[in-house]
């Protein structure tokens, strides 16, 4: 590995092994299934290729990442996590959650991809509050990106493209992080643009219950933040 902590703890290893930049989300985008380099370069537009190229040999070297040839005639290579790797599945859903409470408006060039998409809705989803639920939605984050989420008793698939027969239809015409955090009402999202919908207005109340990021903690007040 390129460093070490010199420490003989967990934590310590575990950053050792995916903590360098842009390692974990490799490890992110290969959580949803293989992709070939391409692919994982489409979903990360900033990282150079020798960098990305760098990543996947130490991942492979640690054991989380490996390669396969898929049996179709042009013989790609995808990158897939290994069993080991994929117990990295909960840590990375966990943190994703615990960094999406310090969101703030997305900045300029700040890139929303597929994959983060369908993985927010994996991050936020509330299992407790989605007993007894069966509920489809067809999602529309801006022009170009469309997925769909099924709720069926406290379970939760996520897909790209469209759901034919979905329950509700949502087209989203801003940043929905405020409705995920409960700053912003269903209500004042549809009366504000911010979304559109075709169905019951009910089951957009729904899914925000359903999809939450609990509230970021406030500065201890007199605490200089450098």
């Amino acid at each position: 590995m390129s460093r070490t902590f010199g420490q003989y703890c967990g934590l310590a290893r575990a950053l050792e092994l995916v903590g360098e930049r842009w390692g974990l989300l490799v490890v992110r985008d290969l959580v949803l299934g293989p992709k070939r380099f391409t692919e994982l370069r489409e979903g990360l537009p900033r990282i150079p290729a020798s960098i990305l190229s760098a990543r996947l040999n130490e991942l492979e070297q640690a054991g989380v990442v490996r390669r396969r040839i898929l049996p179709e005639l042009d013989a790609s290579v995808v990158y897939e996590l290994t069993d080991y790797g994929a117990d990295l599945e909960e840590v990375v859903l966990t943190l994703g959650l615990w960094g999406a409470r310090s969101l703030g408006d997305p900045g300029e060039g700040d890139v929303f991809t597929m994959d983060s998409a369908l993985l927010s809705l994996r991050t936020t989803f509330r299992a407790d509050h989605a007993r007894g639920v069966r509920a489809s939605y067809q999602l529309h984050y801006g022009p170009e990106m469309l997925l769909h989420a099924i709720v069926d008793d406290g379970r939760l698939t996520v897909g790209e493209g469209p759901l034919p027969g979905a329950d509700l239809v949502v087209e989203c015409f801003g940043s929905v992080k405020p409705l995920f955090s409960g700053e912003l009402s269903p209500a004042d999202a549809l009366a504000g643009g911010v979304l559109r919908i075709t169905g019951e207005r009910a089951l957009l109340d729904l899914f925000a219950e359903m999809f939450h990021i609990p509230a970021a903690p406030l500065p201890v007040e007199g605490l200089a933040v450098h």
